[in-house]
């Protein structure tokens, strides 16, 4: 597939794309101005939104990890219902068809996850739990469906792979089923049969059996069946399990047409996929080259072998919350 459909992408707007951190001061992020070339991106600031300005005085969540509360550092005075209010209205609003989120990580306003709760304002210790920014979990209430990161995940090579096969995948959906046409759907399957079996396999036959359609459903059903199964299907990141188990269903075309050494070339290389010492895309590689070698058409489209942009292929790992 050389062409992308363009992802729409929630943006915490410290990152990339203005100076309005509490210290005036904006996030680098390489990640997210390599995708302004291929994503619309909704930037918002939550805190801005709400009045602040910027530089202005630091944010804080306070109480505790279940019901924590957004005030300003020094005083105390309390900005957690005015930032829910913003954040329902924004949201209604403006996102009702984002395919994904980057927020700022850590943040009391627009942290997914690691937010710092104190005891109090002022001078007071951290609890030592952590939680969610106000804005953030209103975020992941209104799109649990959809991929949800902050840009200090994304710097792990896995998560940053992940993040974007899934909203490439989902922006490639949606245009599809502008048609509203059950071919296109079908051939949206195909292609991408085996990035999602990498996914979920189980789930995979659930589409396929809702494609069947055995029980005479109209298209809208249909259609509205499998866009439900499909997030379902890409919730959960891949394990290495169900990546060996989608590699060696491609090997099967090909068991035919190879030697001994090939084959054993390729087993060697999931072996030490399986044991970490090679990236995934070692083994993907020597498949693709097969499909081309003996012309497989079938899985020359297929999707897990380019699921984004090849400009945003990025080797750098931070090595932090690895996933396999």
């Amino acid at each position: 597939m050389n062409t992308f459909s363009r992802p729409k992408i929630l943006v915490s707007k410290c990152i990339e794309f203005d100076h309005c951190r509490y210290d005036g001061s904006m996030i680098s992020s390489k990640l997210v101005e390599d995708l302004k070339e291929y994503v619309d991106f909704i930037p918002v600031c939550a805190e801005m939104e709400i009045g602040f300005p910027s530089p202005r005085e630091s944010l804080r969540l306070v109480g505790t990890e279940e019901d924590p509360h957004l005030v300003k550092s020094n005083s105390g005075e309390d900005y957690t219902d005015k930032m829910v209010s913003f954040a329902k209205d924004f949201l209604e609003k403006n996102t009702n068809d984002i395919d994904g989120a980057i927020l700022k990580s850590k943040s009391p306003s627009c942290g997914i996850k690691e937010v710092k709760v104190y005891k109090s304002h002022g001078k007071a210790m951290s609890l030592g739990k952590k939680g969610k920014g106000i804005f953030g979990n209103v975020v992941l209430e209104y799109h649990s469906e959809i991929p949800i990161e902050d840009e200090a995940r994304l710097s792990d090579f896995a998560i940053r792979e992940n993040f974007l096969t899934k909203i490439f995948l989902i922006a490639d959906y949606k245009e599809t089923i502008k048609s509203k046409k059950m071919k296109d759907l079908i051939d949206f399957h195909s292609r991408n049969k085996y990035l999602l079996m990498m996914y979920n396999q189980s789930q995979l036959k659930i589409l396929g059996s809702i494609l069947g359609n055995h029980d005479k459903k109209n298209h809208e059903e249909v259609f509205s069946l499998y866009t439900d199964n499909l997030l379902k299907a890409i919730k959960r990141n891949p394990s290495y399990k169900t990546k060996i188990n989608m590699l060696l269903h491609i090997f099967g075309y090909f068991s035919d047409e190879l030697n001994s050494e090939e084959k054993a070339f390729f087993l060697d290389n999931l072996e030490n996929y399986r044991n970490s010492k090679v990236p995934f895309s070692l083994p993907l590689s020597v498949l693709y080259s097969w499909a081309i070698r003996f012309n497989q058409e079938y899985l020359k489209r297929q999707r897990i072998f380019k699921s984004f942009p090849s400009a945003l292929i990025n080797v750098t790992d931070s090595g932090k919350g690895r996933e396999r």
